[in-house]
């Protein structure tokens, strides 16, 4: 279910993505429990069909949960926990909360450079995503 979610984000409609994403989360939890990175990553795909739909409130509520959730099981420097926290970013620069998406953008570009480098295809999307919010 949770790659039929990705498939109708990016191929057929976030609304579709939003129920299959739901009931992904919904299984992975019960099976797996909620901190079983199966079950973030779920819960990321369904805050991402919301960013499509422009359900930005929501979204943002999930992306918190899940970078909550990450910092505990992974660290704060996995890359995982990072894509949580961009995505965030990137809610709230759709939210027009240009500040905090700064703040939390340069937050990312920061730590990747220091995990990653300065010339990681990842570490330059975060600079890209940046400039975006810039």
């Amino acid at each position: 279910m949770y790659n039929a979610a990705w498939y109708a984000l990016t191929r057929v409609s976030a609304i579709d993505a939003e129920k299959i994403a739901a009931a992904s989360l919904k299984v992975r939890a019960k099976t797996l429990g909620e901190y079983d990175e199966d079950t973030m990553s779920s819960q990321e795909v369904l805050a991402n069909a919301k960013i499509s739909r422009g359900r930005w409130d929501e979204s943002e509520r999930l992306n918190l949960q899940v970078i909550e959730t990450r910092n505990k099981v992974l660290g704060s420097e996995h890359h995982n926990t990072l894509t949580s926290m961009n995505n965030l970013a990137s809610t709230y620069w759709n939210q027009g909360r240009l500040e905090e998406a700064e703040k939390l953008q340069v937050q990312v570009m920061e730590t990747m450079k220091k995990v990653l480098g300065s010339e990681h295809p990842d570490t330059l999307t975060s600079i890209e995503n940046l400039a975006q919010i810039l």
